[in-house]
């Protein structure tokens, strides 16, 4: 027992220097633990800080695009009413042209009514010639007008659409 007694300072020592070792070892990496997560919580917050200017922005950009659709819209919606207004009065102008031309057939009608017999029968189917040429010119000016106003609204609704692609692409 007496060599245990002589070597238990020597272990003891040994325990304790590998003890402060440990500790320090320990420390050490406490201390660089620390100094990680202080830089990950710094990088987390800018991280935050950014994605949180990025949203406002695109939420700027966002509602400026939308303002640009919603302008376009309007200003489409202002030029198909504009066409609208100008398609309804064309129409008003032209039935009263067609009214003239349908009273101008009448009258032609009309005034063969006392002609003599002879020239009775060709002028009557004259008078049903021009009566069907008017007819169709009459159907053929309406269709013509529908066509134009549906062409005038389309094209107003392509320049709207055509105007908010390129406020959005800008």
């Amino acid at each position: 027992m007496s060599i245990w007694l002589r070597i238990l300072p020597y272990v003891g020592a040994v325990l304790l220097f590998v003890g402060l070792l440990f500790g320090a070892y320990h420390h050490g990496v406490s201390v660089t633990d620390d100094k990680w997560q202080a830089q990950w919580a710094e990088r987390d917050t800018r991280d935050e800080a950014a994605r949180a200017a990025n949203e406002s922005a695109a939420r700027v950009r966002e509602q400026s695009y939308q303002h640009a659709i919603d302008k376009a819209v309007q200003d489409g919606q202002r030029t198909i009413d504009q066409l609208t207004a100008d398609a309804a009065a064309e129409r008003a102008s032209r039935n009263g042209v067609q009214l003239e031309a349908d009273k101008l057939a009448a009258r032609l009608a009309a005034s063969q009514d006392g002609v003599n017999s002879c020239t009775a029968a060709s002028s009557a189917a004259a008078s049903r010639a021009v009566l069907v040429l008017a007819d169709v010119l009459k159907r053929a000016d309406e269709r013509a007008g529908d066509l134009a106003g549906y062409a005038d609204q389309s094209h107003a609704r392509g320049l709207t659409c055509e105007r908010s692609f390129s406020a959005i692409s800008q």
